[in-house]
């Protein structure tokens, strides 16, 4: 059962952030010139094993998509999960 977080746009630390029981799980990028570079997806260990990894990728593509940006994906993770949602290609 997949649970909707909120999403969060931190652009300050150019990252997307869902805050949960007190805990941060976070996707960082770089923005460059409207690609964001996907860096790193980083979930607290209190969090691991409840798939908010997943949600996160999910939730932040749909933003890029939303916000007509392209992104190429830089961490191992989201590399995978673009790899299993080829829908997500039309992104890169």
């Amino acid at each position: 059962m997949e649970k909707n977080y909120e999403l969060v746009h931190n652009e300050a630390e150019c990252q997307y952030e869902y805050h949960i029981e007190g805990h941060l799980a976070r996707l960082l990028y770089e923005d460059n010139n409207g690609v964001l570079h996907l860096t790193h997806t980083f979930v607290a260990e209190e969090l691991s094993g409840r798939g908010i990894a997943g949600a996160l990728v999910k939730d932040v593509l749909a933003n890029i998509e939303k916000r007509s940006l392209k992104m190429k994906p830089a961490c191992s993770y989201i590399v995978a999960y673009v790899e299993k949602h080829p829908e997500y290609e039309r992104l890169l």
